[in-house]
């Protein structure tokens, strides 16, 4: 196996994930880690890139090589959580923690003011896209305004693959997917790099190259070799973002495939051959491949809500599994689905963060709404694991409304090993769930875009041994029409209370800046 196996590595939002496979699928080893995420203000998220997307990537690089020798890989392959901002010096030193993508809002005034400055229809139509809290445009426009003196010495934009992309090769790089959600610095219709607004958000910095995640970047560095154990001059793919890479690691293909990944936030990817015209409620970018788009949808706290809901309400049972005892999650999954479909009149909005799409409301806050004195904690859990299949609904409206509707759907991410949580989304949204039999996640599908880059694998591939189907969830036709009662009050109650979101967020000080 001397010089073909492949590595993939993928930095997540709370952990991170490495496999070392052979050039048909099969798994020689896998490493996870888990890391925290910052929350320095109400509406803000940020990671330290050097020890959470560094440290993670060096320590699974070296976890997955014991016993192997560095000699045998024959190409490595990243992805990592984005868009996101982290500005580097002339050394490559980080000068302050990334900004991530859409679950931090901050860059809100920033968004308002280039609309006004360049017309909100004139930089949709740039950039195929309105602007959003995705949008790293505005986050650019944010640092050089909130922090002149860390922009003054910025000469590197990185998100999280270019970061790592830059530490292993020394090469600045970033995928057409990505840049597309750098916009209002993205021409949509040429695939690359615009002129139109770069003076006004990024100056002079200097912007990544445009490369494919399937192409090779560089090669591994002397001193990247020393640190992750690699071998120096082992090449190194372009990299994107993680939900990419997971989809293209499911086989997510062709027009028509879509991605249900359900992690800390949930995020759509749905492959089409053409872009329509632009739309205020989903993101409309390239693919993974020249000549491929997708339309995209992301709910901002779902796995971070459950999260939440367990570190505050499971604690004894959090306690318990921490002593040795039976999973905290278990229980509350337990306790749920004794609950009937509706959560027994209980309806919760899960913008804990604000919400990405189809909404692009960064000042949205959760509610929980129908409490009476019968419900129970199990009744709580259920309605979040109902309002996921909501979110998820409200996003598959907008696609279709594009004249976009799934003809296959695969479930991947964390999310996909809870069974309630995939049958109540496929009764909220009519639609059926493939479930793979193994999903290691992006780290898997950026080990098969490394053996692209280095030419030992092709797309025809991955329906011979890396992607196996194992079961499929059927969506209910009896809960459909009681669902799709509870889905409206979902709708009905959000444009009726946001006003009040809006106050409480400002009353929190969440749209406050220092």
């Amino acid at each position: 196996m001397s010089g073909e196996l492949l590595l993939g590595i993928d930095i997540g939002t709370y952990g991170s994930k490495g496999v070392l496979c052979t050039p048909d699928g099969e798994i020689v080893a896998e490493r996870a880690l888990e890391h925290g995420l910052s929350v320095p203000r109400a509406g803000w998220a940020e990671h330290d890139a050097d020890a959470v997307w560094w440290g993670d990537f060096c320590a699974l690089a070296r976890g997955l090589l014991e016993g192997v020798s560095s000699e045998a890989i024959a190409a490595v392959g990243v992805s990592g959580l984005g868009p996101d901002l982290v500005p580097l010096d002339a050394a490559g030193a980080a000068l302050r923690p990334a900004i991530l993508y859409g679950v931090d809002g901050r860059a809100s005034e920033e968004i308002a003011e280039l609309e006004r400055r360049f017309g909100r229809d004139a930089l949709a139509g740039l950039g195929g896209m309105y602007l959003t809290s995705q949008a790293v445009g505005p986050k650019i426009l944010w640092l050089r305004r909130r922090e002149p003196e860390v922009f003054a010495r910025t000469r590197y934009l990185c998100t999280s693959s270019t970061f790592l992309v830059l530490r292993l090769t020394g090469e600045y790089v970033l995928d057409p997917h990505t840049a597309s959600l750098f916009s209002p610095l993205f021409d949509m219709a040429l695939l690359t790099w615009s002129d139109r607004c770069r003076d006004a958000v990024s100056g002079e910095v200097p912007l990544p190259e445009l490369a494919w995640p399937g192409d090779a970047a560089g090669a591994v560095t002397a001193r990247a070799a020393e640190q992750t154990g690699l071998e120096a001059g082992t090449p190194v793919m372009a990299g994107t973002i993680d939900a990419i890479s997971e989809a293209v690691s499911v086989g997510v293909t062709q027009p028509g495939d879509l991605m249900m990944m359900y992690g800390t936030t949930a995020f759509l990817v749905l492959v089409v051959d053409r872009l329509g015209p632009p739309d205020r409620t989903v993101w409309q970018t390239p693919y993974a491949f020249p000549g491929s788009f997708d339309i995209e949808a992301g709910m901002a706290t779902t796995g971070a809500l459950m999260r939440w809901f367990r570190d505050n309400f499971a604690r004894e049972e959090l306690a318990a599994e921490r002593s040795g005892g039976p999973n905290a999650y278990a229980a509350l999954l337990a306790e749920a689905e004794r609950v009937p479909a509706g959560s027994e009149g209980l309806v919760v909005l899960p913008y804990f963060s604000g919400e990405r799409t189809p909404l692009n409301d960064p000042q949205a806050r959760g509610i929980i709404a129908g409490l009476a004195l019968r419900h129970g904690r199990g009744h709580v859990y259920r309605a979040i694991l109902e309002a996921v299949g909501y979110g998820l609904a409200h996003n598959l409206e907008s696609m279709r409304a594009l004249g976009a509707a799934p003809k296959r759907a695969v479930a991947v991410g964390g999310g996909a090993q809870n069974p309630l949580l995939l049958q109540i989304v496929s009764d909220v949204t009519g639609v059926d769930q493939e479930l793979p039999e193994r999903t290691l996640g992006a780290c898997y599908g950026d080990a098969f875009l490394a053996g692209r880059a280095a030419g030992l694998v092709a797309m025809s591939d991955l329906g011979s041994g890396w992607v196996r189907i194992g079961r499929r969830i059927r969506a209910q036709a009896e809960r459909r029409s009681l669902y799709r009662e509870y889905f409206g009050i979902y709708r009905r109650l959000y444009e009726e209370t946001k006003e009040d979101m809006h106050s409480l967020a400002g009353l929190s000080g969440a749209v406050k800046e220092p």
